[in-house]
């Protein structure tokens, strides 16, 4: 499949799966919690904060790997940083399998946490940057199923070693083989990363011009690489913006707009339902083993709907998607909160949370990411998607900390059996309704130039 016209594909192809596999650990380092947490808390015998912090404490690093992400690709390069997030993550998979006292647990898992962070900007942005034009949305596109597959293996993987034992080997044994079992797919990364080619953009910006031609025409062919390679110039020519073009008229809305998206994607629950599922099926009765196959059945409706969304997001647009979605996971929260209310969920729970996760997938989860890496306009992007992201990423601790506080809180428990978290994301979820339709664009069939003109023109 390659050609002196359009390059090859196959080459395409083996770097962005590579690369992708950046994202699948992303989604593996941060979904293996949930069927870790609750033989943690048996055995280091954590109070409710305690438990929310052994949950959560890996994004604290995400925080920070988002916040150093761009200055080590920029000064390092996108491959680099990649090489260097896999080894933190190898080195957190055979950390948080043996540490010895909660302590030594937690500065492992920050540790991976920061390989996250990193990854979770530096996957997407190195495969858009060595994807030619005419499939760059789709190669993007598979960073995002990487990351849903990466939760799905792992659910898959916890079952799987939680059935090698009964309740007393998983609390002394179990969880740390599914900590451990991170440690392969990491391995797989940081040598395969040794392989592929640093992309042609961070070249150009390197002065590094002719390697960056060789790899433009493996992908593009010896026909489009000195168009590409202009093209390259030109943009990075029209990158030199400074912060405080942030607070400029016009900007200072669009940064507002995109920082109150991605906290709303993350307080209306989703990370509850991605850490905690097993747990919270627990809670109403439901065996171990049993409760980890309902949370592979979960991470496998999420990946089927982020599917239909990938796909149907350019046909029905971002505004219909978020609207609707967010109703969809408001309806099934209250559900759910009426459902633990009245102790009558069994099954049920199972139903809402399937519905709830289904509507995340087909809109807020992909879709908010989208408008995101568009609303923006060129010169801010880099630094407006940075604040967006550290948002997001904090705001998703806040959410995760705080569950365990809400859901075993004695006074709430006694008034509302359980159902009070889900009836505030629900809220929540309402909230995401009104601020869309007022103030979030559509954005669908319209470059980024005519998105950056509506700014200005407002």
């Amino acid at each position: 499949m390659k050609d002196k016209q359009t390059g090859s594909l196959i080459f395409v192809y083996q770097v962005c799966f590579v690369a992708a596999l950046g994202g699948l650990l992303f989604g593996y380092d941060t979904a293996v919690i949930s069927g870790t947490i609750g033989f943690l808390q048996s055995r280091f015998d954590l109070s409710p904060a305690a438990k929310g912090w052994a949950a959560s404490c890996a994004l604290i690093g995400c925080i920070i790997g988002v916040s150093i992400a761009g200055i080590l690709s920029d000064r390092l390069g996108r491959k680099k940083t990649l090489i260097i997030s896999a080894f933190l993550f190898l080195i957190s998979a055979l950390g948080t399998a043996l540490p010895r006292t909660l302590t030594e647990f937690i500065i492992f898992r920050i540790i991976g946490g920061v390989g996250v962070g990193a990854a979770s900007i530096t996957s997407p942005m190195y495969i858009a940057e060595i994807s030619p034009a005419r499939i760059r949305g789709r190669m993007v596109s598979i960073n995002q199923f990487a990351i849903i597959f990466g939760m799905l293996v792992v659910y898959f993987v916890n079952y799987y070693i939680a059935g090698q034992g009964d309740e007393r080997w998983n609390v002394q044994l179990g969880w740390r083989w599914m900590f451990g079992s991170e440690s392969l797919p990491s391995a797989m990364l940081l040598f395969l990363m040794f392989f592929v080619p640093e992309t042609p953009r961070w070249l150009v910006k390197q002065k590094l011009e002719s390697k960056a031609l060789d790899i433009l025409t493996k992908v593009s062919g010896e026909k489009n690489a000195q168009k590409e390679l202009a093209s390259i110039k030109e943009t990075i020519a029209h990158e030199k913006g400074s912060v405080l073009q942030l607070l400029e008229p016009g900007m200072i809305i669009v940064l507002v707009i995109g920082v109150t998206l991605a906290i709303l994607q993350q307080i209306t629950g989703i990370n509850v339902f991605l850490y905690y599922a097993p747990e919270i099926f627990k809670k109403v009765g439901t065996e171990t083993n049993a409760a980890l196959l309902q949370t592979v059945v979960v991470g496998a409706v999420n990946l089927t709907f982020t599917v239909i969304a990938i796909v149907s997001v350019d046909r029905i647009g971002r505004k219909p998607l978020m609207v609707a979605g967010s109703a969809g996971m408001g309806i099934c929260l209250f559900a759910m909160g009426f459902a633990s209310f009245y102790q009558a969920a069994g099954v049920w729970l199972l139903i809402f949370v399937l519905g709830y996760i289904a509507s995340f997938a087909l809109s807020l989860g992909p879709v908010v990411w989208v408008v995101l890496s568009e609303i923006f306009p060129t010169k801010i992007r880099g630094r407006a998607m940075g604040i967006a992201t550290f948002c997001l990423w904090s705001a998703n601790f806040l959410v995760s900390q705080s569950f365990p506080m809400l859901d075993e809180n004695k006074w709430l428990v006694d008034k509302f059996h359980h159902g009070f978290t889900f009836w505030l994301y629900g809220v929540f979820c309402m909230v995401t309704i009104l601020f869309v339709l007022a103030f979030v664009p559509e954005t669908k069939g319209k470059s980024l130039e005519e998105i950056e003109q509506l700014w200005l023109s407002n």
